[in-house]
This record gives structure tokens, sequence and C-alpha cells, in this order.
């Protein structure tokens, strides 16, 4: 009787085990998919036209996700809302994200109210004096700036509530809309190209790492197989030479 009950536990058990391995593998198999997806979607953003001061303008009213949509837009550099977001790696170093304020031109060719925020590059920081800022070139009068449209940057983790100056950890849209008193798009660009004006633009690439999704399944399912292979060598394989 104790037998008995003990290999319907071990049964259970191992049915049980080999079930989650097995859903686990589907699981890691569905979440590569989804990443496929999504660098699929990057990618054909990435194709299409770059978009210009214009159609910039028109996507704030269509309500279109278009990250990672290139764009060549003409404005003025609004120099004085400069904000160094601090503790951004690049290349492995510790700096500064530069995000500048951009006036766009309108279509009579002078500075409109729409303003878009353009990541223009990483500054290395002065470690012996944070507020020593880095010599950064902000060109004066009409720039051109080609880039991608991106969310606005990503935010650290920050013991300040309400940040002001040029130093800062985040940048908080609404506030930072109120300190241009302009409308801000609520996309950001990041500036692309060779390192210019005391910044460099090695961004992050979007990598959807793929391959780890599908190396995660193949050992949840390689320890499904193996839990299921030991349950019938020991349960059924093995007590049957014994008893011959």
């Amino acid at each position: 009787m104790q037998r008995r009950q003990s290999f319907w536990i071990i049964s259970v058990a191992a049915a049980l085990l080999v079930a989650v391995g097995v859903r686990l593998g589907f699981w890691q198999l569905d979440r590569a998919a989804q990443k496929i997806d999504y660098a699929t979607a990057v990618a054909a953003q990435a194709a299409q036209p770059a978009l210009n001061n214009q159609g910039v303008r028109a996507l704030k009213h269509a309500q279109m996700d278009a990250t990672h949509r290139p764009v060549r837009l003409t404005g003025q550099w609004l120099a004085r809302h400069t904000v160094y977001l601090d503790n951004r790696q690049m290349g492995g170093k510790v700096g500064y994200y530069v995000i500048a304020p951009l006036q766009l031109t309108g279509l009579d060719g002078q500075p409109s109210n729409q303003v878009i925020a353009v990541q223009r590059g990483w500054a290395p920081r002065d470690f012996l004096n944070r507020e020593q800022l880095p010599p950064v070139k902000t060109p004066a009068g009409v720039v051109e700036v080609i880039g991608r449209l991106a969310p606005p940057p990503s935010q650290l983790y920050s013991w300040a509530e309400a940040e002001t100056g040029p130093v800062r950890q985040n940048l908080d849209w609404d506030r930072y809309r109120e300190e241009i008193g302009l409308t801000l798009q609520p996309y950001s660009v990041v500036e692309l190209g060779e390192p210019s004006d005391g910044l460099r633009r090695e961004w992050p690439q979007v990598d959807a790492k793929i391959h780890t999704h599908y190396g995660y399944a193949a050992q949840w399912f390689a320890l499904s197989l193996l839990i299921a292979g030991l349950y019938i060598w020991f349960q059924w394989i093995a007590p049957y030479r014994v008893k011959k």
C-alpha cells in the first residue's frame, strides 16, 4: 500500500514538473516571437522617409506612435534651456546626456511656437566638480537636425522630487514644458551622426536578444525531457528489470 502511494505521489510530482517545464519553454518561445515583432516594427519605422517639421507637428494631432521614425528638422536652439542629465553612460563611461529644445521653423520661415527636445549627444563629466559643465557648442541661427524620434529620456532613480537648473538626474516633461513656455512635442529626437560640438552619439542599438529566449526555451524543454526520462526509468524500467 505504501509503495503504491509513493508511486502515485512521484507520478503526480513528475507530471507537474514536466508540465511546468514545457509551459515555461513555450513562454520563452512566445517572448522570442514578441521580440521579433518588435524588431520588425522598429526596422519598418526606420525605413520610412524622414519627417520634416510639418510631419512631426502632424504626429501630435494624429496620436501616432512613430518611435524610431527618421526626422530631418530645421529650427533654432533654445540654448538657455539646455539640460545635462547626469549619470548617463556611453561607451562604458559615465557622463551627461545633453538635452536641448529646438524651436521649429514654421512654413513662413520664422520661428514657430512648436518645440521638440533633442537628445544632442553625450559629454563627459568632471568628477571633481559636478557643476563644471563640459564644453558643448550650440550653434546660433537656423540649424538642421538629423535623427530619429524617441520617447523622452529614461528616468533614473532620484531622491530629488523637483529638479531645476542645468544639471539634473531626470527631466520632468511637464515642468520642462513650463520652463520653455512654448508647445513642447510629446516625443524627443535622438540626434544621429558623427561626433561634433563636443558630443558623442554612439547611442545604444535596439537589441531584442531573441537567441537568449531560444536558449532558455531549449533548457526548459531539455529539463522536462530529463525529468520524464528519469521518471520512466526509475518507475517503470528499473523495477521491471529487478523483477526479471
